[in-house]
């Protein structure tokens, strides 16, 4: 879904350098004191000093628990919470995590704050040292309790708050992969209308940014193509999700988009006859002869990456916002159903960004006839996700 509307992160990178032991001209390793038996010695009994700590390091982690609050149920095998979860086991299979140390909240709405909390504490009660809330809506209960329990750490799946100590924001910059998935439709498209069912409007940057890198890909490849937008001002709801794409097909889109949990767009398009394109897990397997490709998360990558932090004491309070070139976000693999060209043409875009375009950069005009990016310029992640409040020069809102 996400839900989420996120400033800036940043993605450390570490130069590892040998200094124990150098390298002879005919690349024979150097050692020091082969024959010492007294350091031989010494080196053994360290070995097994770290041998133990590591042992007990993991003695240690095996109560460790984590909480993870779904807006969704996993079981539902597809869209946003099932993408979450999936995160979820492979950061379990990664650490080695027992499935009594994953503590899941599942179908908590992100509107009820008592539930919201209810669920929290409850990980608390059962011990979870590291919580992850994976909807907007649960950022203000999170920072509250992030006051109430200094000693827990509250991960935030989107949003803008963290305390800078146990409570801070995950997000990445989907809308790189948002603009792969565009160039499918944009090359799929018979009719040039295609329907984007958006959850929020233009007030969240978050599914604006989405639309109009999504819109950007679509021109890039098809410059007659538009974008029609359907708000359903929900995160979750598969009976809405599915009535707006019903109204943008009777209007003649031929492809159909989605910032929305479930798969109800996918099936509808299905259903019609027609193509989609679908976000946060493949939505082949729900729709097989319309999906075309989908956006998505590798939420593993972070929950791998601060469980870790978690455990071992390094944890810093620093959001994360990685991008394709982390393996964070990407697109799920196409579909028989694309174009001829589709895969060459995602590639060479995919080569772009990975190697530093920007998808918002040189002139942008909006669909008023603004220019909100001047030649020469770019938008930072910031303005993407933070400051985004207008629609691209090929979108229209019905």
């Amino acid at each position: 879904m996400l839900k989420k509307l996120l400033t800036g992160i940043f993605v450390a990178t570490m130069v590892v350098s040998l200094t124990a032991c150098g390298t002879k001209n005919g690349g024979e390793k150097e050692t020091e004191n082969p024959g010492n038996t007294e350091v031989n010695q010494e080196e053994s009994a360290d070995k097994e000093e770290k041998a133990d700590a590591d042992k007990e390091e993991k003695a240690d982690n095996s109560d460790f628990k984590v909480g993870v609050i779904h807006i969704g149920d996993p079981a539902d095998g597809a869209g946003y919470s099932f993408a979450h979860d999936q995160g979820i086991v492979a950061m379990q299979a990664e650490l080695g995590l027992s499935d009594n140390q994953i503590i899941r909240k599942n179908n908590v709405s992100d509107t009820d704050a008592v539930a919201i909390r209810t669920a929290m504490e409850e990980c608390i009660e059962e011990g979870a040292k590291i919580i992850f809330g994976t909807s907007w809506g649960y950022m203000d209960t999170m920072e509250q309790l992030a006051a109430e329990y200094p000693e827990v750490y509250f991960s935030h799946g989107s949003g803008y708050k963290c305390n800078g100590s146990n409570f801070n924001n995950y997000f990445g910059r989907i809308y790189q992969a948002r603009y792969l998935s565009g160039i499918a439709a944009g090359l799929k498209t018979e009719s040039n209308k295609i329907g984007y069912v958006a959850a929020m409007d233009i007030d969240n940057s978050e599914v604006t940014g989405g639309i109009n890198a999504f819109a950007m890909g679509v021109e890039s490849v098809n410059p007659d193509a538009k974008v029609y937008v359907k708000v359903t001002n929900t995160w979750f709801d598969p009976t809405l999700e599915g009535q707006a794409a019903e109204a943008l097909l009777d209007m003649g889109c031929d492809v159909i988009a989605q910032h929305a949990d479930t798969a109800a767009p996918q099936l509808a398009a299905q259903k019609r006859g027609v193509w989609g394109v679908g976000y946060n897990s493949d939505m082949t397997k729900d729709a097989p002869e319309a999906h075309l490709t989908a956006p998505i998360w590798n939420w593993g990558v972070y929950y791998t990456k601060a469980t870790k932090e978690a455990m071992d004491g390094t944890w810093t309070g620093e959001n994360y916002f990685g991008g394709l070139a982390e393996g964070f976000v990407d697109i799920s693999p196409l579909s028989k159903n694309v174009a001829e060209g589709t895969e060459e043409a995602i590639e060479d875009a995919r080569k772009k960004i990975v190697d530093g375009y920007n998808v918002f950069e040189g002139e942008i005009k909006d669909n008023q006839g603004n220019v909100v990016c001047a030649e020469g310029e770019k938008l930072t992640d910031a303005d993407i996700t933070g400051a985004m409040n207008w629609y691209y020069k090929n979108v229209e809102v019905k």
